[in-house]
């Protein structure tokens, strides 16, 4: 008698993965050797995440080593504003993950034309990347501008829901943080919503509000735009018990 075949839950994609232009720099740092020191694993295509399961080991032969605070970026775009916070705290380490190419190689670039020895680029998908991470493992999670999947049947794709803020949860040391910034507004009281019941985190300006820009996250220019237009922005900071 044949056994009924075993149906797998269907992976739900917080991202969609887009054609974008890639510069000739991007270009660059995802063919030359002399950028490998920053791309952790494969630059184009979906990434392979195998056996990236401790990200302070990537760390050890650096200035910093792998004790050093660690900063986690998911889904970073086009790299600037994390560039320019790996720049200004030289003694924190950052890494960032993402799916887009023209993303990863500009990002890469910029590393290396700063000569910075404190960040690493990771391709591929963060919820995958966060199951397979150690418990206690991040000091800081950041989320800025994640596409808000506007459409009620898309709300299932957003980021911050419980099952995947349980994942970020667990891989934040005591007292880390997870900071969230978004310009959507429905997104932003979603996200109060769902944070303010997760069990281990508080919000740092207190249940239902939003926090101020911190200084260390960068003013980007599409969000200087749409301040001057008068579009809100909204900053929440969650610490792990």
């Amino acid at each position: 008698m044949n056994q009924p075949d075993i149906l797998q839950p269907r992976v739900i994609n917080t991202f969609m993965k887009r054609k974008t232009h890639m510069n000739k720099n991007a270009e660059l740092a995802l063919s030359d050797p002399i950028f490998a020191p920053y791309l952790v694993n494969n630059g184009t295509g979906m990434g392979n995440l195998e056996g990236i399961n401790d990200l302070r080991a990537l760390f050890q032969d650096t200035p910093n080593g792998g004790d050093a605070p660690l900063t986690l970026e998911i889904g970073f775009g086009l790299g600037d504003s994390l560039i320019e916070m790996a720049t200004n705290d030289k003694d924190r380490n950052f890494i960032g993950i993402e799916v887009h190419e023209p993303g990863i190689g500009k990002a890469a670039f910029m590393a290396h034309e700063k000569n910075l020895t404190n960040i690493k680029i990771i391709n591929g998908d963060a919820i995958t990347l966060l199951s397979q991470l150690p418990s206690n493992h991040i000091d800081r999670i950041q989320l800025y501008f994640p596409d808000p999947w506007q459409k009620k049947r898309h709300h299932k794709r957003r980021f911050v829901s419980p099952e995947r803020m349980a994942l970020v949860t667990r891989v934040l040391k005591s007292g880390g943080w997870f900071h969230t910034a978004t310009d959507w507004e429905h997104y932003a009281f979603w996200m109060v919503e769902v944070l303010d019941e997760m069990p281990n985190l508080h919000n740092q300006a207190g249940r239902g509000n939003f926090t101020d820009r911190p200084n260390f996250r960068p003013l980007t220019k599409f969000e200087r735009r749409g301040i001057d237009r008068g579009h809100g922005v909204w900053d929440l900071i969650y610490v792990k018990d």
